[in-house]
């Protein structure tokens, strides 16, 4: 049961937790960390780790894309980012590295006022195909419709429609939004598509036929939503939301599963297992990977709400670099600060806790464990 709290005489809010407020609380039963599997599917496509690399131009380039498909892991490119905007978009990668502060937010909107060129789109996509791992592309849901047959023609494999929030329902007086359950349905892909941040919200879009759905708002650690517009969801409640809308979704579908997917506040590695044990079925990571030395940022990291070119909602921030792409991955790790082997994290905890996959991991038990109290 869900507990409220009195803001004030005329108004309630319900208590949720982050991810740093639960902790993961160990079994009976323990394995050794190399006899667990941490396999994931989403339709047809099967990876050897749950680990979605998200869809910004800090995070993930063509390269990235393809090491990421490599080692297991899925990397999704942003269409409308950089690289289906110029030719050549190394030189406006190195030059948004090594921008002031004060300065950064304002030149990354004129960067990024440059239009979308259908062309780079498919040939982005033939690159990673060509490289023979999974092809993954995100749009927002503004774009979705102008784009979306550019994308399918170029040979996607998994379209993610991601967005601040998406809705099943947007209501519009200016023009016809996105009817995502019609879309979804007349597509030959998977879709997965969010952010969704409660029950009712995912429920309504498992409904649309979605492959997956994206918990959070993604882009924690250069996101302004809370500071500019007011928005914010705490993601262990938030993952426990979506993952009961999946179980009654199964009931209502006689059995159909829809990924849960965590997007957002996974800067380390304690977050990113803790969203397993919350429910999730895999995690799409922007700072950790941003980290890598590989990463098209250079330890810089943005998302796509600092483009935005009247009401920016996020920043660019230095996250740094620690180490390669796979030591991020799957370590080795040299300092306990959870930058680096989330796999190997992933791993230990379910061998701690006793589960051999991740679905019988997200049967963990928790406790609340408030990050002030420690």
């Amino acid at each position: 049961m869900s507990q409220e709290i009195e803001i004030g005489l005329g108004k309630k809010g319900r208590l949720a937790y982050s991810l740093d407020d639960v902790a993961i609380v160990p079994s009976r039963r323990t394995r050794d960390p190399q006899d667990v599997s941490t396999a994931w599917q989403v339709d047809a496509y099967e990876f050897d780790i749950p680990v979605i690399g998200a869809p910004m131009d800090s995070v993930t380039s063509p390269a990235t894309a393809i090491a990421m498909g490599k080692m297991g892991a899925l990397g999704v490119l942003d269409l409308e980012g950089l690289w289906t905007r110029y030719d050549d978009p190394q030189p406006l990668l190195d030059e948004i590295a090594q921008l002031p502060a004060d300065q950064a937010t304002s030149r990354i909107q004129r960067i990024y006022a440059e239009p979308i060129k259908p062309e780079l789109i498919v040939q982005r996509l033939h690159e990673i195909r060509d490289a023979g791992v999974t092809v993954a592309g995100a749009l927002s849901p503004q774009r979705t419709q102008d784009y979306y047959s550019t994308v399918l023609d170029a040979g996607v494999d998994l379209f993610v429609i991601r967005g601040t929030v998406v809705s099943a329902e947007h209501v519009s007086r200016n023009h016809e939004p996105l009817n995502l359950k019609k879309f979804i349905y007349d597509l030959d892909v998977p879709v997965i598509v969010g952010g969704a941040a409660n029950y009712t919200a995912a429920l309504h879009l498992m409904r649309t036929g979605a492959a997956g759905v994206l918990v959070g708002f993604g882009g924690g650690a250069v996101s302004a939503n809370r500071n500019t517009i007011g928005v914010h969801a705490p993601m262990a409640t938030a993952i426990a939301d979506v993952a009961e809308a999946r179980r009654d979704y199964m009931d209502e579908s006689g059995g159909r599963y829809v990924q849960v997917i965590a997007d957002g506040s996974m800067g380390d590695s304690g977050s990113f297992v803790k969203a397993f044990a919350l429910g999730a079925d895999a995690v799409m990571l922007g700072s950790p990977l941003a980290r890598a030395e590989e990463a098209p940022g250079q330890g810089m990291h943005w998302g796509t709400e600092a483009r935005h070119q009247t009401l920016p909602r996020g920043f660019r921030t230095n996250v740094g670099t620690v180490g390669s792409l796979e030591s991020v991955l799957f370590g080795p790790s040299h300092q306990a600060d959870g930058t680096t082997n989330f796999i190997g994290a992933l791993r230990r905890a379910m061998a701690t806790t006793g589960y051999v996959d991740l679905k019988s991991f997200q049967r963990c038990s928790v406790t609340v464990a408030p990050h002030c109290a420690r």
